[in-house]
């Protein structure tokens, strides 16, 4: 099963490790929704924040040791942060959505330009992560 979770970058921009918040409002799914995106466009790959929120060893070990994270965080109460504050994981990146004047609600009927902005924001936050690892594995074992 550790094949399906890991996953060799293709670029240099692929080897980074993607946590979104995918809390229960818009801007939490937009979050989702931009990692999963991003993650099929090969800018990096999704990787399991409950993992990390478990305390699960290889989980753990694997978001301290990637070279490039970004969190994506829905809303200012910053669910993603404090998973990885409390796991003791170093944050690299970092985006809060309504951060960029998307407002905190109920409609889960996400627009495209709107994913697409949250889609921008994160490759701008990620334009200082290191790049020189493009081979090197996501792995969560």
């Amino acid at each position: 099963m550790a094949e399906n979770c890991c996953a060799t970058a293709k670029s240099p921009a692929g080897n980074v490790m993607i946590l979104a918040c995918s809390g229960g409002s818009n801007v939490g799914q937009l979050s989702n929704q931009a990692a999963v995106e991003l993650t099929r466009e090969g800018f990096g790959k999704m990787f399991c924040l409950a993992g990390i929120g478990g305390h699960l060893s290889g989980f753990v070990q694997s978001a301290r040791d990637v070279p490039a994270m970004v969190a994506i965080d829905g809303c200012s109460v910053g669910c993603a942060k404090a998973v990885l504050e409390h796991a003791e994981v170093p944050l690299k990146a970092y985006l809060v959505i309504t951060d960029l004047g998307i407002e905190k609600n109920k409609n889960f009927d996400l627009e495209r330009g709107t994913i697409d902005a949250v889609k921008a924001a994160v490759k701008e936050a990620c334009k200082d992560l290191p790049t020189e690892a493009p081979g090197q594995e996501i792995c969560c074992s």
